[in-house]
């Protein structure tokens, strides 16, 4: 299996999928929700940014694209193309972001949504905890300023436990 330790685009893309328009019907329009359209979003955390250069960004693109639905075709009873929606050319309807892509239109580092590299949960040995900020994991380095996003060090990524983990640090700091 051909993959990002050898420098390439891993052939089986490990992912995430969700449809928001099961939960959610109103981000289509009218005429897509009578026809019974549907969004499937695909979240590939594996796919390393350091294989997507500015260069070959949008040459790299269908790559990802076609190892995503090659991914899903492995678990599925019948190939998902077959489902797609295609514009008036006959394409599929499918949008595909890099990292690369994110962290220009969001300024996401990297374009990792968890804002940088995760790290374990817990405070290591030999880790300064001399401040309430320090020993919750949402210290900045700039004082009255606290991390209470995806990037916080014990409870970051998407938990939202770093918001809690923040007003933690600033009642134990009174």
């Amino acid at each position: 299996m051909l993959g990002a330790v050898a420098g390439a685009v891993p052939t089986a893309i490990r992912a995430k999928v969700h449809s928001h328009s099961l939960t959610d019907p109103s981000i289509l329009s009218p005429e897509l929700r009578e026809a019974g359209v549907h969004t499937l979003t695909v979240f590939a955390l594996h796919v390393p940014d350091r294989l997507l250069t500015e260069a070959t960004n949008d040459a790299m693109r269908e790559t990802p694209q076609r190892a995503v639905l090659d991914s899903l075709n492995s678990v599925l009873a019948e190939p998902i193309e077959s489902l797609l929606i295609t514009d008036a050319n006959g394409d599929p309807c499918v949008e595909t972001k890099t990292t690369r892509d994110l962290e220009h239109a969001l300024r996401l580092p990297g374009g990792s949504i968890f804002h940088g590299d995760l790290a374990w949960p817990w405070a290591e040995d030999d880790e300064p905890l001399d401040t309430p900020a320090q020993r919750w994991g949402v210290d900045t380095g700039i004082d009255g300023v606290l991390l209470c996003g995806a990037g916080a060090r014990r409870g970051g990524a998407v938990s939202g436990i770093a918001g809690h983990s923040s007003a933690m640090a600033v009642l134990e700091s009174r």
